[in-house]
């Protein structure tokens, strides 16, 4: 994750499907195709800037340069004074219509640089279809955001103001455990309470969130396979789909135990 905007040739260098100028020859002739980078630069025009680039990796040799890709967006003000936490806008996109064009929120965690994906139940996404058309989705969009980022930063406030007992820690933990693990692979839920920094270890529910989350996508949780009796350690998780799955399931998650610990600030941004 940059400090500083990418430029043009840092985001070729890691995406080049950002700069595909047509889509996959499998797609339908009625699929309107917009080149990513055209929507990048629309975006900062809005005062919003790409930080954070990935393209998914591909099996078939043909659809390089197609594939699933996220750019990860920060507001002007906050790549100015660096908050704890900023509210990103995440894009996402294929040429080959395996993702569809979207816009979405995130949360941007800099202490130990997790980066959240805020759930459909929470924050809506945003479909993009048009491109510098009188009905901009990307303007619609991006302003969209830019509204609900103040009230998503009173989320987070109350998040850090709920606490957690220990046999709510260990709940959450095991809720977590299928957002990763299936059913025939056994880990042992404390490991996912982990903390790998003196900041993370607090009982506050946001704090608990990004320490489960942390260890989910980075790894190196060790379990048996109930089916082999093999041992195993997990990988990263390199896949964007399931980064974005994982989160958002996180997200569902401390929704439902905030309404229950608070329920009159449980709330929708």
């Amino acid at each position: 994750m940059s400090k500083f905007p990418l430029t043009h040739a840092e985001l070729m260098k890691q995406a080049p499907a950002l700069f595909t100028e047509q889509p996959h020859y499998d797609v339908s002739d009625k699929y309107h195709f917009i080149p990513t980078i055209d929507v990048i630069d629309e975006i900062k025009k809005n005062n919003w800037y790409p930080v954070s680039v990935s393209e998914a990796k591909v099996r078939d040799e043909d659809k390089e340069g197609y594939q699933q890709h996220l750019v990860r967006f920060r507001h002007f003000e906050d790549l100015l004074s660096p908050p704890e936490n900023a509210v990103e806008l995440l894009l996402f996109n294929s040429h080959d219509r395996s993702k569809s064009f979207s816009i979405s929120a995130g949360i941007y965690r800099f202490v130990c640089a997790n980066g959240l994906v805020i759930a459909d139940s929470v924050f809506e996404s945003y479909k993009i279809k048009h491109l510098g058309v009188r009905e901009n989705d990307v303007a619609t969009a991006v302003a969209n955001i830019t509204a609900i980022k103040p009230k998503l930063m009173q989320k987070i406030e109350r998040l850090e103001a709920i606490e957690l007992s220990q046999l709510e820690k260990e709940s959450f933990a095991r809720s977590a455990i299928p957002l990763r693990f299936d059913k025939h692979l056994q880990i042992d839920h404390q490991d996912l309470l982990i903390p790998h920094r003196d900041d993370d270890k607090s009982n506050s529910l946001y704090t608990i969130l990004n320490v489960i989350q942390e260890n989910l996508l980075r790894g190196n949780i060790s379990g048996i396979n109930k089916e082999t009796g093999r041992r195993f350690t997990s990988k990263e998780i390199t896949s964007i789909s399931k980064d974005v799955d994982i989160n958002q399931g996180l997200w569902d998650i401390v929704e439902r135990i905030a309404s229950i610990k608070e329920p009159s600030l449980a709330m929708a941004a």
